[in-house]
Parts: C-alpha cells; structure tokens; sequence
C-alpha cells in the first residue's frame, strides 16, 4: 500500500470525500458479472476508492494525478463511475490492470442542479439514478418520462447517456436527448460549449436548449472515451401525453419473421414521433422472462426442445414478439391502432393492447383473488406473473423505473428463486451476464442471417440464444444477446468468454458490428493502427499527455 501517496490526497479532499484503502471495501468495486479477470494473467488491482461529494474535487484530483505523474513513488490513475452498474460490460471494474489505479466514485454526486418545468429540460449530475428522477418527477407535477432502461432504477441517468444506450420511452436515443455537457478534460481543464463561454446573460441558459452549439462540436468527445469527466448534463425530458397504449404482436411461426420485418418498418416510418421504439423478441426470449429455466441444478446446458414447446404451451409464448408503443392523444392513440390493426391483419397473429377490456379485466379479476388462492391455483399464478410482468414493462414504457428486466441476469444462477425481487443486484448477487450488441441492417434477409447465426452459434457453447432485436430507426436495429451464465463455473465463464468472441469475430464478418464493447473487448478487437483510433490516440495525447485517466478505454494502446 502507498501510504505516502494516500496521505497525500486526502490531504486535497474535502471533510465530506471518503478515501479507502480497505480490501473489503475495493473488493465490492472489483465484483462484475462478466467473470474477466479469469482470463488475465495479471489481475486486476486497485489502491483506493475515493468517493466525493462535491463536483468540483473531480478537478482537485485530476489536478493532483497530473502533478505526480512524472514521480515513480507517487503516480497514480483514476477511473470514474457514477453508480458502477455497468453489468455486462465491465460494472464498476477499471478498464486498465496497471498499478495504483483509483476509482473516482461519483455516485454521491446526486444534485439535480436545474429543472425547467415549461420545456422539459433537467440538469442533473452522474449520480442521479433513473429512481432518484422519477421520485424528483413525481413531487413535482409527473408530467415528464424518466428516459429508463432495463438496466433498472439504481442506474445512473448520465452515464447511460455517455455510453450511448437507449430505451424504449418517446426518446430512444438518450445522447441525441443531450443538450449540453460541463465536465473536465484529462489534464484538469473546464470544459463548457462556446454556446456558454459566449452568453454574457445572468441566466446563461440558452446553452440548455441547442445541442449543437457553435464551432467544432466536443461534447461528442466525452462518450464512450477516456477523454475527461462529466460533472453535469442536461438532457430534453419526454413529455407525458394524454393518452398511451403498447401492443404485443405475437406471431406462432417462426418463418413469419421475413414477413413481418417490412410491417415493422413501415410502421416506423408512418408513425415516427408516435410510436416509440419498437421491440422483436424470440421464444426463448419471451420464456426468460416468464419461466425458470427448466434445468435446474444443471446451469450450464440449453434447453431442451421438448421443455420450449412445453412451456411454450403452457405459457402461450409465441415464436415471435412484437412489442410497441402509441404515444399521443386519445384521438391519435385510436387512430394508429386502428392502422396498425389494418396493417397486420392479413398475417395470421395475435394482437394485445395494454388498454384493452381483456387486459382490464384480467387485472381486475387477478387483484380481486386472496394471495393464497392464487399461489395454490396453478394457471392463476401463471395469469398473475404473466400480468405482473406486462404491467411492470407498461410502467417502463411510461417512464417509471423498475427492475423487471433483471430477472434474465439470474437465468442461470443456481439460487436464482432465493432472492428478493425488489433487491434485484446482479454483480452483488453473483450472476454471470455478458452483451453481444451488434448493429443490423434492416432487412428481413439480413436480419434472418443473423438469427440463424446466433441459433447456430450459442449452443455449441452451452449458451442459451436468447434474441431480441431492438429498432434504434427504420433502417438499423440493434440486437441484444444476453450471454448468460454461472459465473461460479469456472467452464460456463470460459464458454461464455469464448462464445462472445465467436460471435465478435465471425459477426464482424457478416456485417454484424458491436455499437458498445465490454472493457476486455475494447482491447483485443480496437485496433490502434487503424485511422480512426490513431486520431482518437492523437486527441488522448493532447487532453490527456500524462494518461491518468481511465486507461484502456475505448482507447487501444
């Protein structure tokens, strides 16, 4: 342990900062659930946590880590997180394995700084998570979305943002939904847009409202990078709209997905600004969310096809998926149903929507039965989660943060009904998750090649194919395959590993190109020599001559 250098920076920090040396408590920021560091010579290592509550010690420590760069005894790195949830990319663990690495915990950083009711725009710092926002949305008026993800609601708002994900409420994109940043670069410089510098107003607000500002555009430069750090953001809220609905296309034939991609489409070209991003998920997909997985105690082997056609039966899980969302007025919300209705109905599939009498009333019958009926009745719990779980992903479609989606990280966990629902924590809980997330091209054959692809591919490493595709447009999907697995096995890890990169490697060669890399991936596949990356390195150079920030990501070397 560096004494000298820990004495030194909490020398710098403040009465409220927390800096710790302790073993049990680095141990918790070391937990992940992508099972990396069995697959590294060198493990990684960290000499301390600091957490801060202030934002401006973000330049205090910059500052200190670019003084005693150049001093052997004294150097040190820092790597920042805002709430260290990143779970299957990386969570809170630092991207680099050199020494006296840092981790700069911002998740006290929890200010909601500003908030204007009449356009929707909130600034907020990387500590606010999707639950603290909507708590906020909620005591004043709860009139704007929380821009939620399945990540769940102890996620932070920022750097979900900076990571470039998107969700399912009227603004998928949550960078586009940007619209100003104030942070540091590297080297302990301001960062504010020249929109900013330039307002000699008291308010020095307009900055707020144009994404763009004027000049070369930098904001850019903060996501997906280790370029600087981000003390604030604000970003356009969606505003509630009179009326909402979300439908469930189901569709009992696999071979329908060919037919269906074009009605899709269109859909979202129609309608755009209407309906929202628009969800296509698989069988097994569908049964994740609904069922435990049929094998038990045996967590590392994929279903049989006898169990999916069972449960498929018994829970009336379809080949395919369909799942939307109509935003607008009453009047609006009909109409497109009605269009939408008229555009699927020479398919042969089966249309849900959230306000329909059926749903109604199911809720009505289910919430009027005692408990111990309904945990006795088999078909009645099986109407009852299935309900649970419709309601709860309405909730996310309307804004409201919860952890639904969390359950397809214990799939494989051999204690997965041991835990409580509501304390859902992947990393903590020990389960095994990682992300293949490549982009997709639109197209009914393209997207058929990559679901033979992944169907092929999973199993011959005991690797579960669950599939979702994801419209971010009309003319990309993203798909987002869970690689899930027993992280106490020290095989299923190494299967996983392996089959993340099968897929990587043989994707890449189909067009199949990953839009967000775990922190291992961003060193194996990113090539330095590239143009591209020589630029990034370039700008590294200048922002960040000393390389004390967050090494080794998105920054091959």
């Amino acid at each position: 342990m560096n004494t000298a250098l820990l004495a030194l920076i909490q020398e710098k920090l403040s009465i409220d900062s927390t800096l710790s040396a302790d073993s049990t408590v680095i141990s918790q920021y070391l937990q992940g659930t992508e099972g990396l560091d069995n697959f590294s010579e060198k493990k990684r290592q960290m000499l301390a946590v600091i957490i801060i509550k202030k934002s401006s010690e973000i330049k205090v420590l910059l500052d200190l880590a670019n003084h005693y760069a150049k001093d052997e005894a004294l150097r040190f790195s820092l790597y920042p997180v805002s709430t260290g949830n990143n779970w299957g990319y990386g969570t809170s663990q630092p991207a680099g394995k050199g020494e006296n690495i840092i981790i700069l915990d911002l998740s006290q950083l929890t200010r909601i700084i500003d908030f204007d009711a009449e356009l929707g725009l909130i600034t907020l710092e990387p500590g606010v998570t999707q639950q603290q926002l909507s708590d906020y949305l909620i005591s004043l008026d709860d009139s704007y979305m929380v821009p939620v993800t399945g990540a769940g609601p102890d996620c932070s708002i920022l750097s979900n943002a900076l990571e470039r994900g998107y969700g399912i409420t009227p603004y998928t994109d949550h960078f586009s939904a940007v619209t100003s940043i104030q942070g540091y670069w590297a080297n302990g410089s301001p960062f504010q847009s020249a929109v900013n510098e330039l307002d000699q107003s008291q308010e020095q607000f307009v900055d707020k409202t144009f994404k763009w500002g004027v000049g070369p555009y930098l904001d850019g430069l903060f996501t997906q990078s280790n370029l600087g750090v981000v003390s604030q953001m604000t970003l356009r809220l969606a505003k509630k709209k009179p009326d909402f609905t979300s439908f469930f296309i189901q569709l009992n034939d696999d071979n329908q997905l060919e037919d269906v991609v074009p009605l899709i489409r269109q859909v979202l070209q129609d309608y755009e600004g209407i309906v929202g991003s628009i969800n296509l998920m698989d069988k097994r997909r569908i049964l994740s969310m609904f069922a435990t997985n049929p094998n038990g105690e045996d967590t590392h082997s994929v279903m049989h096809q006898k169990d999916i056609l069972r449960l498929g039966k018994e829970l009336q899980a379809p080949c395919w998926t369909i799942v939307g969302t109509i935003y607008g007025s009453k009047a609006v919300v009909s109409a497109v149903k009605r269009e939408i209705n008229a555009l699927f109905k020479n398919l042969p599939c089966k249309r849900v929507y959230s306000n329909s009498l059926l749903i109604t009333c199911a809720n009505k019958v289910i919430s009027a039965l005692p408990q111990w009926l309904i945990e006795k009745v088999a078909p009645l719990k099986v109407i009852s989660e299935q309900l649970n779980s419709f309601n709860k992903g309405k909730e996310i479609m309307l804004g409201k943060p919860n952890k639904v989606a969390l359950k397809l990280a214990y799939w494989r966990h051999p204690q997965a009904s041991s835990f409580d629902k509501a304390a859902l924590s992947p990393s903590k809980d020990g389960c095994g998750l990682l992300w293949y997330a490549p982009l997709i091209t639109m197209k009914a054959g393209k997207m058929r090649e990559f679901v033979d692809f992944i169907r092929d591919t999973c199993p011959k490493y005991n690797i579960e194919p669950f599939i979702t595709f994801t419209n971010l447009r009309h003319d990309c999907v993203d798909s987002t395959i869970p690689i899930v697995f027993d992280l106490s096995n020290p095989q299923a890890v190494s299967d996983a590993h392996n089959c993340l990169k099968d897929l990587v490697e043989n994707g890449l060669k189909k067009g199949f190109v990953p839009y967000r890399l775990n922190i291992d991936q961003q060193q194996w596949l990113l090539n330095k020599e590239t143009p591209f990356w020589q630029t990034v390195n370039a700008i590294k150079e200048a922002l960040d001559p000393n390389h004390i920030l967050s090494k080794g990501r998105y920054n091959p070397r």
